[in-house]
């Protein structure tokens, strides 16, 4: 094997095991920022070594010893440490005396499915900002670098740097317990988790900034942030329910794109592009979210209304009728300006663009959807629908302009450009 060949192999390995190997060493030294550092250092070893020894059999188990070793190493070092950390240090050396086999046990354990739920949880901690658990989540259990989450999200990295740093040590200030919430704390916790998985997904199939109208790997990353979570929670609807919403959305990722990276509607893209796959592992998914029983949360709510547009097969065999009565549903469970325009567009599917612009009349005085683009892009479609031309014209030009997404704006701008012939 090619020093290139390791290095790429310690990439993907990198990928796989260090949810795990941070989630573990969290455990042990009850710091996210620890052992961040400490996988690290491990990371930094087996670039140093593997390409001389070759990838280990278990290349996880290595990585975890190694950085316990260094565990031991800090916690001798560290002058300051109380008398429970040099217990544990000790603990952990008597760790290293063990063979591999029996080291390979422990880092096959049920008990890294606790650890990585408590690194979920740590890591969505609602005393973060958004954006600070969002790059926070990427970083300790998507494996992306600093670099990777600005390019994904379009700022400085230096900006991203910044709030893993501060995430770190608001967590390490705030204290917070290493630990699965329990009793009534675990459905806010979690609405937390599901929150931040779904801002990353959602940045990911429709960039808010950018030449790009997606940005796929984004997807990926939340979707196997999903399918983590759903195994580690696997009697939670609402987990089930995120990953049946992105997985049916995901489905569509190769039709939303034509051939020069523009925008493809979905009333407009070719089904037969979509992914059967995705659109059964979805579909799945949200079985399950439904057999557990009780009424269906947002997420399930949204994948039903996802599941009904893969399940027709062309755009003019969509049930709208259902599609508005899921939305209002949705409203009822989670009163928004934007969920309403979402239903004010199935309504005017179901039952006329006039039933549907008498929805979004109402929503154009909101404050909070002022700079919203979509509004005056669903207002303008309406609009033309009705014939009333010039008003559509002025809305999608507003839309264009509100826009950050340089692919979306050019597609407005083209609607617009299409009234006036």
């Amino acid at each position: 094997m090619t020093a290139s060949d390791t290095h790429g192999a310690i990439d993907a390995v990198w990928r796989i095991e260090s949810p795990r190997l941070i989630a573990g060493l969290a455990r042990i030294t009850r710091d996210v920022g620890i052992a961040e550092e400490l996988a690290q250092d491990a990371l930094v070893a087996a670039l140093e070594q593997w390409p001389e020894s070759g990838v280990p059999d278990n290349p996880g188990a290595w990585l975890m010893g190694t950085a316990k070793h260094r565990a031991i190493d800090l916690f001798r070092r560290n002058e300051r440490l109380q008398r429970k950390h040099e217990e544990l240090g000790r603990d952990l050396e008597t760790q290293q005396g063990i063979g591999v086999p029996e080291l390979d046990a422990v880092v096959d354990d049920d008990e890294i499915q606790d650890d990585l739920l408590r690194l979920v949880f740590t890591a969505c901690h609602p005393v973060l900002s958004t954006e600070a658990r969002v790059a926070l989540t990427l970083r300790v259990l998507g494996g992306l670098t600093t670099d990777e989450i600005a390019r994904a999200f379009l700022v400085p990295e230096p900006t991203v740097a910044q709030r893993i740093v501060r995430a770190k040590r608001t967590l390490a200030e705030a204290r917070v317990p290493f630990e699965v919430p329990r009793g009534d704390d675990l459905a806010a916790r979690l609405s937390s988790v599901l929150e931040v998985i779904y801002l990353i997904f959602n940045e990911g199939y429709a960039a808010t900034a950018g030449d790009d109208w997606m940005r796929p790997a984004l997807c990926e990353d939340a979707l196997r942030l999903g399918r983590i979570l759903a195994e580690l929670v696997p009697k939670e609807p609402e987990v089930h329910g995120l990953v049946a919403l992105m997985e049916v959305q995901a489905s569509r990722s190769r039709a939303r794109i034509g051939p020069g990276g523009e925008p493809v509607l979905l009333l407009e893209q070719n089904r037969a592009r979509w992914d059967h796959m995705l659109i059964g592992r979805g579909l799945a998914a949200l079985q399950r979210s439904e057999s557990l029983g009780g009424a269906l949360g947002p997420y399930a709510l949204q994948a039903a209304i996802a599941a009904c547009h893969a399940r027709a097969r062309t755009a003019d065999e969509t049930d709208w009728a259902r599609i508005a009565a899921l939305y209002d549903a949705l409203v009822e469970l989670v009163p928004s300006p934007v969920v309403e325009l979402n239903r004010a567009v199935a309504v005017a599917m179901a039952y006329g663009p006039a039933a549907g612009l008498e929805i979004v009349d109402a929503l154009t005085s909101e404050p909070s959807l002022k700079h919203y683009h979509l509004l005056p892009s669903a207002h303008a479609d309406l609009l033309a629908k009705l014939g009333r031309t010039e008003e559509a014209r002025a809305e999608f030009e507003r839309a264009a302009s509100l826009t950050r997404n340089l692919r979306e704006r050019k597609l407005l701008l083209a609607r617009a450009a299409d009234l006036r012939d």
